[in-house]
């Protein structure tokens, strides 16, 4: 029986290393990629629009975004997002797409280097900034190193477990005979990436394993290629339920890995005998690095001259099928998907903000028409796009309320303060379209008719709100402080104007050219459009503070 038993501890042993260490190693990632992100803040969105003009930019700010992410999925996702948004264009997107996936060669170049005999002190240093760190920054630098460390800490758990005695024969001969069953370790790879939800994690433990002597090279590479493939069905479970783009982007990256499998099986040949000769230069771990880069980049250039190709394809086979009533109601750009990613999520916050105030501006739009022409169409939009607006209030609440569960930064945190108080603002000036309406229908049903000279003065009232509204949303959208100045400016005229028509309407009333129950309404109005100003002025100095 002490045979029986030690193998029940050594099989213990074997088990607790690998999931403890790959748990560990999973944290080094999510803390290695919180401390980048932290580190740019939302400043990732703006670079995106920026610099994806030219396809070669595009591709080297989708590398850029996948070593900050340290997750081609979490990289995905936020193409879609910024799609979405239309900060980028599907053209766009395609170019960024093939630099995500040309990103993760950084990180399976990291994980090749053998440094994990010093990931403890490297943890240590970076528990030190963390902790003692007087900055944020340099708490946040604390953090990504910490994350570096420990994702070697984890992978050195996994190296020990693997060099205990608890492999049996049977297991070692059939890993380093996997090469005869290449689809075996095609399936291998795929479920490896399905199980840890990230494809660098699969090939990190891949690595560790290779450089253990338990398989060759042979044998990994179909591992590494269902690896890879495992990464774009990851990026399909996660748009489950979203929008055309997101479907289309997803379905290119799938084309892309399904492309780059084809391409690497029919050069098997060459690129085994280019590794044999880096056997004699360099380790197992590096060796799968650089298979994993030419994949990377064969892929990558191949599909990079068959871009336009490749939209094509995805915009045929998934064509737009929504209707008029899904496109009118619920939320477009607030997905809890991007909950994972806050300066992501924080920014499709803001999005959907602005496209309900421009909703609200619409409703007042069709608000004051009403009022002037008494045309029910004009009416019912107004109300139907107050009720739009009240939902969008409370979905962006909730949405904000949930990012506000994550780990933020000081930045991000006083922003989404911010932004709820604009969504309560503008949510008020959809109330107070719809309270125009509901004048409007006062006079409708009595008959109420305004001199010429209260007309004119609701005309120029009306047309103010509507150009402080339009351009609060422009300085919010753009964070433009000159636009934020013009909207304050703009206010105080409103203020002069509302207290000016409202002096000249009780002189009439003294003179006996307005009657009595057209000027409650007037001054009704009046002060309804005075308040849309203040909610405009508080949107302003958001941007200017």
């Amino acid at each position: 029986m002490p045979g029986v038993t030690e193998e029940i501890v050594d099989t213990q042993h074997l088990v607790f290393y690998l999931i403890g260490g790959i748990a560990i190693f999973l944290f080094g990632i999510k803390s290695l990629s919180e401390g980048l992100q932290k580190i740019t803040g939302d400043r990732i969105r703006h670079w995106l629009a920026t610099y994806t003009a030219h396809p070669l930019l595009g591709v080297v700010a989708g590398i850029f975004i996948t070593t900050l992410f340290q997750s081609a999925t979490g990289a995905v996702i936020l193409i879609i997002g910024l799609l979405n948004a239309s900060i980028l264009s599907m053209k766009q997107a395609v170019h960024v797409l093939i630099g995500v996936n040309l990103g993760t060669i950084v990180t399976i170049f990291i994980v090749g280097f053998r440094i994990e005999d010093y990931a403890l002190p490297i943890v240590a240093a970076g528990v030190f900034l963390l902790l003692f760190g007087h900055y944020k920054r340099i708490q946040y630098v604390g953090q990504i190193i910490l994350g570096f460390g420990t994702l070697f800490l984890g992978l050195s758990f996994v190296r020990d477990g693997l060099r205990s005695d608890s492999l049996s024969n049977e297991m070692t001969m059939f890993l380093l005979n996997l090469a005869d069953f290449p689809l075996f370790g095609l399936l291998a790879g795929i479920v490896l990436s399905l199980l840890l939800t990230s494809s660098n994690a699969a090939i990190g433990v891949l690595q560790t394993v290779a450089d253990e002597g338990l398989i060759d090279l042979a044998g990994a590479l179909p591992i590494l290629l269902g690896s890879n493939l495992g990464s774009a069905i990851i990026a399909c479970i996660a748009v489950i339920g979203a929008s055309i783009k997101a479907k289309r982007v997803v379905l290119i990256d799938v084309m892309y890995y399904l492309f780059g499998a084809i391409l690497f099986l029919v050069l098997q040949k060459p690129l085994l005998s280019l590794m044999s000769w880096l056997e004699q230069l360099t380790h197992m771990k590096l060796q799968l690095a650089v298979a994993h880069s030419l994949f990377q980049v064969l892929t990558g250039v191949v599909c990079l001259m068959l871009a336009p190709w490749l939209l094509r394809i995805a915009n045929h086979l998934i064509q737009t099928h929504q209707t008029t009533a899904e496109v009118w109601f619920g939320a477009q750009y607030l997905d809890k998907r991007f909950l994972a990613t806050p300066s992501v999520a924080l920014g499709q916050a803001q999005h959907e903000i602005l496209r309900m105030g421009g909703i609200a501006r619409e409703t007042l739009g069709h608000a004051s028409q009403y009022f002037f022409e008494h045309d029910s169409r004009s009416a019912n939009l107004a109300l139907k796009k107050e009720t739009l607006v009240n939902e969008l209030n409370q979905l962006i609440t909730d949405y904000i309320v949930s990012i506000h569960q994550h780990d933020l930064t000081a930045g991000e945190s006083e922003k989404l303060t911010g932004l709820l108080h604009i969504v309560n603002d503008i949510e008020r000036i959809g109330d107070h379209a719809e309270n125009i309406v509901e004048l409007a229908d006062y006079c409708v049903r009595n008959r109420v008719q305004f001199s010429e000279e209260a007309t004119k003065q609701l005309h120029q009232m009306i047309d103010a709100a509507d150009w402080i509204i339009g351009r609060a949303l422009y300085a919010l959208e753009q964070q433009d402080r000159s636009a934020a100045a013009d909207v304050l400016g703009r206010e105080a005229d409103l203020d002069r104007m509302e207290h000016e028509f409202r002096t000249g309407h009780f002189k009439r009333l003294n003179e006996n050219l307005c009657r009595g129950n057209a000027g409650a309404i007037f001054l009704d109005v009046l002060s309804n459009l005075e308040r849309v100003g203040d909610h405009s002025k508080n949107i302003a100095e958001y941007v200017l503070k």
